[in-house]
């Protein structure tokens, strides 16, 4: 299920995201803002539960979450750049990591390197990656996670080409994936376009 998150603020923000002249610092803090922004959407649904706790003034029932055993889960190195957001929402979740780069020939992703709590089939996880493009090294990262038990699992991207969503909701159509826009297309470089450039090197300023 692909869900494209509409909201003023995110579309305002990526507009500014998009700009050629946006510098490093301004790119890094809008995704920050973007990714925090998001999590509104992704978390709608999560579960809640009543505690009873005293105010200043009163005792009273109050809601909280049924449980924090979040793990964001950034695919390197873009990811990096959305993970910091959303751990401002949940300050206390884990952080794994999964390496995965395009072989520039085949343009099939390439596992290099992966850290995740031990106990992810009881967690929740956020994977977060600002590009979904072909959809090669998202799908990847999904297929990983599942094979190593996580069954409750969302996907956060910023910008999606329509391959991208097409091979991920094709693979793992139990799987919810937000984002914030679907562009029109891949072009002969499988960049987004319109797109942003390329994600990794406007975070990290690797020009």
């Amino acid at each position: 299920m692909i869900t494209e998150i509409k909201h003023p603020l995110i579309q305002h923000k990526l507009t500014l995201m998009r700009k050629k002249e946006t510098s490093t610092k301004d790119f890094r803090e809008l995704l920050d803002e973007i990714a925090m922004l998001m999590v509104y959407e992704v978390t709608r649904d999560f579960p809640l539960k009543e505690i009873a706790i005293e105010t200043p003034v009163a005792p009273c029932k109050s809601k909280v979450l049924v449980e924090e055993n979040v793990v964001i889960v950034p695919i390197l190195r873009a990811g990096l750049g959305m993970a910091g957001g959303v751990l401002k929402m949940f300050p206390n979740a884990s952080v794994a990591h999964i390496g995965l780069y395009r072989d520039p020939e085949t343009l099939k992703p390439v596992e290099y390197y992966s850290k995740m709590p031990s106990d992810i089939d009881k967690r929740t996880l956020i994977v977060v990656d600002p590009m979904l493009a072909t959809g090669g090294s998202s799908s990847a990262a999904l297929t990983l996670l599942k094979n190593k038990g996580a069954s409750n699992i969302i996907l956060m991207c910023l910008v999606a080409a329509p391959k991208g969503v097409e091979v991920v909701t094709k693979d793992h159509p139990d799987i919810p994936v937000y984002v914030a826009a679907i562009d029109e297309r891949l072009n002969d470089h499988a960049y987004i376009v319109p797109g942003l450039g390329d994600a990794g090197d406007r975070i990290f300023g690797t020009f």
